[in-house]
């Protein structure tokens, strides 16, 4: 397992019973993630606490881009830096962020990537974005889908969360030989099915 940042380490630890108390979480599949290795994390985004849900549920530390305004403010920047956001500009084809983003799955790291792009404000699923899929294709990088399944479809305190992780699947299996549009949206709707079928597990 790679090198977790300290004030990841600490910052988790801190966060574990406190999440424990606010949500009842619980985690599904845990095993899927292997203990070494690039791979991209795909979730569902339902809520802000999303990526705190998907660090206390495994042990490895994710990564992931947040918006540049988040940046502004030094010491709140280089806070989140030290958990894994690292900034981007939203619709403007940012090449600084997807470098970093290589940069993070060639050295063997977690990225996580939000498949809807954006949060779901009714707690139902929307279109996925390509990102992942064509990540997965250039860097030739597995993809694991996770689900977050609240109680009642939005997280709300006090309301028991599960996150499912699903099994890794290969550039291969998702269809990505060409890197064509029409093989990414095919693999994007394969990773949403993926996940839709975790909620459909945890809601039995």
């Amino acid at each position: 397992m790679k090198k977790r940042h300290p004030i990841f380490v600490v910052g988790r630890i801190l966060t574990m019973p406190v999440f424990k108390l606010l949500f009842f979480y619980k985690v599904n599949g845990k095993k899927n993630l292997p203990k070494d290795g690039a791979y991209i994390v795909c979730s569902n985004h339902l809520s802000n606490y999303d990526p705190v849900f998907l660090s206390l549920t495994q042990k490895r530390q994710i990564y992931y881009m947040a918006k540049v305004e988040l940046f502004e403010k030094k010491f709140f920047a280089w806070l989140i830096r030290k958990l894994g956001a690292f900034p981007v500009t939203r619709g403007a084809g940012d090449g600084k962020a997807i470098n970093e983003a290589e940069e993070i799955v060639k050295d063997g790291r977690l990225l996580g990537i939000f498949i809807e792009g954006t949060r779901s404000k009714t707690g139902e699923f929307l279109r996925p974005k390509s990102g992942a899929a064509i990540v997965s294709y250039q860097m030739q990088v597995p993809v694991i889908p996770v689900c977050i399944t609240p109680k009642d479809k939005k997280v709300k305190k006090f309301h028991k969360v599960t996150i499912s992780w699903g099994k890794p699947l290969t550039p291969e299996e998702l269809g990505l030989k060409n890197g064509t549009p029409e093989e990414y949206r095919n693999a994007s709707r394969r990773i949403m099915e993926e996940i839709k079928k975790l909620r459909e597990n945890d809601l039995k």
